[in-house]
């Protein structure tokens, strides 16, 4: 725990039986009290895995997507009693041991919402991200702050710390389950004004990391793009969406 507060680490996982027992070892027990891996109906040993760790471990029968898995996620940990959720592939791209900062960061007070940053310095392309998905994270970021009227260094990040109350507050079921969830999820962060921090994340693409091909890209995208425009629209009091709605759905309803 940190000042009381309990920290449940979710776990995302589609075929990650190869990268996480890496991920897990890497996971500072002394901070995260939980970790909660939710298997979207993977084609390897990935929950078999899970299970030999003591990690607990929801399966689902269908692949749900990106989305939904995350939603799964959020619910057990709300279940599990978290004040503070680390969202952390085990895919081993990005490096557990940015837990305790941004754990801190939301135990604190400071924020409400912290993301693992890998534009802030020089990282993502040495690390290994490709050329093209480079390009299209400054473009795409950039395009999202004029709309958005914030200055985050990327929106595209699947590293991600949240408080109880933001799980509790946004309208997470009314949101997609593909991967544009993550972009609903941040433009509601904003609309409902929940303070966003960043940290310095540096990355990794290997072998046996996740990563969607060219033309998954190009219709996140494209989703991205359409995100933004509602966001601002609805701002504008010009469109309403039920994804900035405060009666939409929470969490488990």
């Amino acid at each position: 725990m940190i000042y009381g507060q309990k920290v449940v680490v979710v776990l995302p996982a589609y075929n990650a039986a190869k990268t996480l027992l890496k991920t897990y070892n890497e996971i500072d027990r002394d901070i995260v009290d939980e970790m909660i891996l939710v298997d979207d109906a993977s084609h390897d040993d990935t929950s078999k895995v899970a299970e030999s760790l003591g990690i607990t471990t929801i399966v689902h029968p269908q692949n749900r997507g990106y989305g939904g898995n995350q939603k799964t996620c959020y619910t057990a940990a709300l279940k599990a009693g978290a004040d503070i959720v680390i969202m952390l592939h085990p895919d081993y791209q990005y490096t557990p041991k940015l837990i305790p900062p941004m754990a801190y960061l939301i135990a604190s007070g400071h924020y409400d919402c912290v993301l693992g940053s890998r534009i802030i310095g020089k990282g993502a392309l040495k690390g290994g991200m490709p050329k093209y998905k480079f390009i299209a994270n400054r473009f795409l970021t950039a395009f999202q702050n004029i709309l958005s009227g914030e200055r985050l260094s990327e929106y595209h990040t699947g590293y991600r710390a949240f408080s109880r109350r933001v799980l509790e507050t946004l309208p997470l079921e009314e949101n997609d389950d593909d991967f544009i969830f993550d972009n609903q999820m941040l433009a509601q962060i904003f609309y409902f004004n929940f303070g966003i921090g960043e940290v310095s994340c540096p990355t990794r693409y290997e072998t046996d990391s996740s990563s969607i091909n060219f033309i998954r890209s190009c219709k996140y995208g494209f989703g991205v793009l359409g995100v933004s425009l509602l966001f601002r629209l609805q701002k504008m009091g010009l469109a309403k969406s039920s994804i900035f709605s405060a009666s939409g759905r929470r969490l488990g309803e």
